[in-house]
């Protein structure tokens, strides 16, 4: 395959640290990488202001790829409205409808009866408080865990006031990639969503919901697939 960019969007807390183990995996099978990291924790900035950041980031380049991570999917369809884009892979995404905003796209979804059907069939007591190591962390090295904590940040919650913009999908060739241990986005979950909403069915690798920290070689192997 012919070198490619990969403009790699975070989810919610928005480090670019996230994407650290398949930077290098990607640039050492010959393409570019470009790990974005966006104002997360700062109220001032909503989508609309995401996009900006990525589309600066990443600049005009032949044949870019984004890949979107968890709520990185309400951004990434917007970015290809601004710069050509070749390939949109969603990673454990939010999959937004038109006019849903992202807190309504929890209940619209079903997440949380999801979420909550998840954790009774494996063993998780589904009314205990929210655990980060519990739905996030679960499967990372603890080599990585111990690297984390600097780079964390709170999500502003103002990306998920606001209606999604756009009024159908962008024209684009787009492929979905869903972990099969994710507990947060359980893997029945995103299939079902994912067929709904874009009528594409999930390629399914192992691992849980920051599958970039856990499986960064599984992850890379499919996105240069």
């Amino acid at each position: 395959m012919s070198a490619r960019t990969y403009g790699l969007l975070p989810g919610a807390g928005g480090s670019a640290w996230y994407w650290h183990r398949v930077v290098p995996l990607l640039r050492e099978r010959g393409h570019e990488a470009i790990a974005v990291d966006l104002p997360a924790d700062d109220d001032a900035y909503g989508l609309e202001d995401y996009v900006d950041v990525v589309v600066n980031a990443v600049g005009k380049r032949d044949d870019l790829v984004l890949v979107a991570q968890s709520m990185g999917g309400l951004t990434a369809p917007l970015v290809c409205d601004r710069v050509p884009v070749s390939e949109l892979i969603l990673v454990n995404a939010m999959i937004p409808a038109p006019g849903e905003s992202g807190g309504e796209w929890w209940s619209a979804t079903g997440q949380g009866q999801a979420q909550r059907e998840s954790d009774e069939r494996e063993g998780r007591d589904p009314d205990a408080p929210f655990d980060p190591m519990v739905h996030f962390l679960h499967d990372v090295p603890a080599e990585v865990l111990a690297d984390a904590d600097a780079h964390q940040r709170d999500q502003s919650g103002t990306p998920f006031a606001l209606p999604w913009p756009r009024d159908s999908w962008p024209d684009v060739p787009t492929r979905v990639l869903s972990s099969r241990d994710d507990r947060l986005f359980p893997v029945d979950f995103q299939v079902r969503v994912a067929q709904e909403r874009l009528g594409i069915t999930p390629e399914i690798l192992p691992g849980g919901h920051l599958v970039a920290l856990s499986r960064p070689v599984e992850l890379v192997d499919l996105l240069v697939d």
